[in-house]
């Protein structure tokens, strides 16, 4: 499957948690979620070959760490050709909703108007989405170069067949 025919980028969304205001008590911890949402073809294959276009993409070549996407052989935290699609585990709604929700309030409550933004924009996609993944735990050696330079980094991909969609969301800190 060719990454550039079977995904289409559509739009990205960040949502920064400093630009919430955060009560006593709380904090926002640097945290972020970044979404890039992309469209399947019309004859979607399976999953696992889904997973496979989405690594293969230009906008899988992401570190987070504000530089964007580049054309270099990182994701994330990780060497890109170390990511497979077996690295990804099926997680249910509920899991994946867990996944950011613990993530977004470990630093204390997460205010009100960031929280239904991450409603809006997170879980409601989660909850409809045909299936989820989880990207695993990668061996140490899969770290890039200058590797682990978010402390926590949560990688979800939720798939929406009804709605021919794809996102994948990150949630990390700077």
């Amino acid at each position: 499957m060719e990454s550039m025919s079977a995904l289409v980028h559509l739009v990205s969304l960040f949502i920064n948690f400093r630009d919430f205001e955060f009560g006593e008590g709380s904090h926002h911890g640097y945290r972020w979620v970044d979404a890039k949402h992309f469209q399947l073809p019309a004859e979607a294959p399976q999953d696992r070959d889904v997973l496979a276009a989405l690594i293969a993409h230009p906008q899988f070549r992401d570190t987070y760490d504000g530089a964007g996407v580049q054309d270099w052989p990182r994701h994330g935290q990780w060497w890109l050709h170390r990511i497979t699609p077996d690295d990804y585990e099926t997680v249910d709604a509920a899991t994946a909703v867990g996944v950011i929700r613990s993530w977004a309030s470990q630093h204390g409550n997460v205010p009100e108007p960031l929280e239904a933004r991450l409603r809006q924009e997170i879980y409601r996609p989660i909850r409809k989405a045909t299936s989820t993944y989880l990207l695993g735990q990668l061996a140490e050696d899969a770290l890039h170069d200058y590797g682990p330079i978010h402390i926590d980094y949560r990688e979800l991909v939720v798939i929406d067949r009804p709605a021919a969609s794809l996102t994948l969301l990150v949630a990390a800190d700077d």
